[in-house]
């Protein structure tokens, strides 16, 4: 008996894909490169992501942008985004830079209670390759069929489910989907499907070697 639903991915239903979305995306790189203030995630802290954020990554006239974007392919008049004041984090706007000595392939799901529908913008101008965009997976335990891809509506997260391991790690999924990573593409996605970013480069100090995304977070208003 599958522990979790399963769903063909369709682009357009599950998924929207939109590249040169912004017209001065090299500039919003080149700004974000210059941050100072910087919060340290996994492996310097025990979070749940990888690398390191900085807030406010898109000024509001760059973020009208995309949600107009993404409200026009959603059908959804109205977004609200993910404040500071949900469970006292915020990782809306936030420009994220990982190298590939600081994070893997975590599949994985975003809160119900934050967001219905999640964003990521590929800011690096270069990337070395196109295999560090965004994958989705389904559950696939040792010894078991493949099974489901998403969280079953009743859950917060896949850590609630009584039927599953409370240590999982990424060899109990399978990738299906891969999208990959083009500079100035946004995609956005159903927060509810297992995903991850499909994995990181760069692996010296400087910034500007490593993989830099910028990450949203929505509900949409009445659902």
């Amino acid at each position: 008996m599958a522990i979790l639903p399963y769903r063909d991915l369709i682009q357009g239903q599950d998924y929207w894909i939109q590249d040169a979305v912004l017209p001065n995306a090299l500039e919003v790189a080149q700004r974000c490169m210059t941050f100072t203030t910087w919060t340290l995630g996994s492996p310097w802290r025990p979070e749940p992501w990888p690398g390191m954020r900085a807030s406010e990554a898109l000024t509001p006239n760059e973020i009208r942008i995309i949600e107009d974007y993404v409200k026009e392919h959603l059908k959804a008049p109205n977004l609200s985004p993910q404040s500071a004041s949900q469970a006292g984090l915020s990782g809306h706007n936030h420009i994220q830079i990982c190298g590939g000595a600081e994070g893997v392939a975590r599949p994985h799901v975003d809160s119900a209670k934050i967001c219905d529908y999640a964003g990521v913008l590929y800011l690096h101008p270069s990337p070395p390759t196109t295999h560090c965009g965004t994958s989705f997976y389904r559950l696939h335990l040792p010894g078991e069929p493949p099974d489901g891809n998403y969280c079953p509506k009743d859950y917060e997260s896949l850590s609630e489910v009584p039927e599953l391991p409370q240590d999982m790690d990424p060899t109990m999924f399978d990738e299906i989907l891969e999208v990959p990573y083009v500079f100035n593409r946004l995609i956005a996605y159903k927060s509810d499907l297992i995903h991850s970013a499909t994995g990181y480069f760069g692996w010296d100090h400087a910034l500007a070697s490593k993989r830099m995304a910028v990450v949203f977070f929505w509900k949409v208003d009445g659902e």
